[in-house]
Parts: structure tokens; C-alpha cells; sequence
């Protein structure tokens, strides 16, 4: 039967992947998008859209450009072989490939949410002596928030449902990487739809009770 503990490992392993990810494009999706949303340079349309790539893209063909960097004969995949470790067919990789689909919806999000602010009230403040750290944490992190939440929950729901690219570089290894998704689509493979309702269920109901939160705490801060 479903229900037994070791079969709720999917659950777990869907959240820890999905909190994980989106906190590592909050760290690195945060301050990118602060700084390509002010600064100008030549090239700038070609980083962006690289950055936006993943967005379009099949998420087999993000699966496959990881397997290239990660897997055993890749760049990466070869320098960490030689140093013992190995992310690949890891909860790691799931982790990474949750995070390089998700990572353009934070910056697209962030981005806009920081064209958005008034650049008088920095100007302002610059005028009354505050440095910049403080005027970001101050004066633009705080207007920019709504939409730095919204990139937040959109990453975060990504992350949760992510397929295609989990499954090429982590696999589907049962109690070690397999994910909700995962769990559900080889579920109904084979033939156990209890399992795959259940889990249906779950993500369904979890995806809904968060997004229903974030709503209802931000319209109590009024954002």
C-alpha cells in the first residue's frame, strides 16, 4: 500500500529539492537582476537571453546540456570524478536541474519588480547621505518586494513540478531521486494509480495551500 512511510519519501525529497532551489536563485537571481536592470553594456540582449534560455527551452534538452557538464566525461562532471565526488543520478542533480529551470522566472520577476521603483526615492536618499547598501535594503528591496515575492512563488512551484531535466540527470532511483513527478508518471506506468492519486492529491493540495498563503500574507501587508 501507498500509505506506508518509505512511500512518502517523494513528498519529502519534492520539497527539500523545490527549498532548496529557490533558495539558491533568491542568492544568485537577486542580485543579477539588481544589477542588469541598471546597468548598459554591449552584449547585454545576448546575456539576458541566455539567462531566459531555459525558460523556452524542452526541458530534455536542458537534461542533456546538464548530463554534458555533470556527467562523467563533463567538464564538471570529470574535475569532481578526479576529487572523489559525483553529483550525478544524486538528489544534487535534481537540486541543480530543479534550480536552472526555475532560475529565469526569479530574474525575469526580479528584474521587472526593480525597473518598477521610483529611482527618485534612491536619488532622495543618496542626497541625505545613505550609502547604497543601505539605500537597497532600505528604500529598494522594500518597493521592490511584491515582485521579488512573485518570483519566489513561481520558482517555487517550478522547482515542485519539474520533470524532464530531473529525470535525465538524477533518474528515477526510488528512496534516493525520485521526486513527485517522477513518482506519479511511473506510478501510472505501472498501473498503480492509488499511488498516483494520492500524490496527485498531495501536490495539488500543497501547491494550492501556498500560494493561498503568500495571497493572503501579502494582501495583509498590503503589497
Amino acid at each position: 500500500m501507498f500509505i506506508q512511510l518509505t512511500d512518502w519519501y517523494p513528498v519529502i525529497l519534492s520539497v527539500k529539492v523545490a527549498l532548496i532551489s529557490v533558495l539558491v536563485v533568491l542568492i544568485t537571481g537577486l542580485p543579477l537582476s539588481r544589477l542588469l536592470s541598471r546597468l548598459e553594456f554591449p552584449g547585454k540582449d545576448v546575456v539576458e537571453a541566455a539567462i531566459t534560455l531555459p525558460m523556452v527551452l524542452p526541458p530534455s534538452v536542458i537534461g542533456y546540456g546538464l548530463l554534458m557538464i555533470i556527467g562523467k566525461n563533463g567538464l564538471l562532471g570529470h574535475t569532481l570524478a578526479n576529487l572523489g565526488l559525483s553529483i550525478i543520478f544524486t538528489w544534487w542533480a535534481a537540486v541543480l536541474a530543479s534550480t536552472v529551470v526555475s532560475f529565469p522566472l526569479m530574474y525575469q520577476s526580479t528584474k521587472a519588480a526593480f525597473l518598477s521603483v521610483n529611482v527618485n526615492y534612491e536619488k532622495a536618499a543618496r542626497t541625505l547621505g545613505a550609502s547604497e547598501v543601505k539605500i537597497f535594503f532600505t528604500v529598494t528591496l522594500p518597493l521592490a518586494w511584491p515582485g521579488i515575492l512573485a518570483g519566489l512563488v513561481l520558482s517555487f512551484a517550478r522547482a515542485m513540478g519539474e520533470f524532464g531535466a530531473t529525470l535525465m540527470v538524477a533518474g528515477n532511483i526510488p528512496g534516493q531521486t525520485q521526486t513527485i513527478p517522477l513518482a506519479i508518471y511511473f506510478a501510472v506506468e505501472s498501473g498503480n494509480t492509488d499511488a498516483a492519486r494520492i500524490l496527485v492529491a498531495i501536490i495539488t493540495i500543497f501547491s494550492f495551500l501556498v500560494i493561498y498563503w503568500v495571497n493572503r500574507w501579502a494582501k495583509r501587508k498590503k503589497y
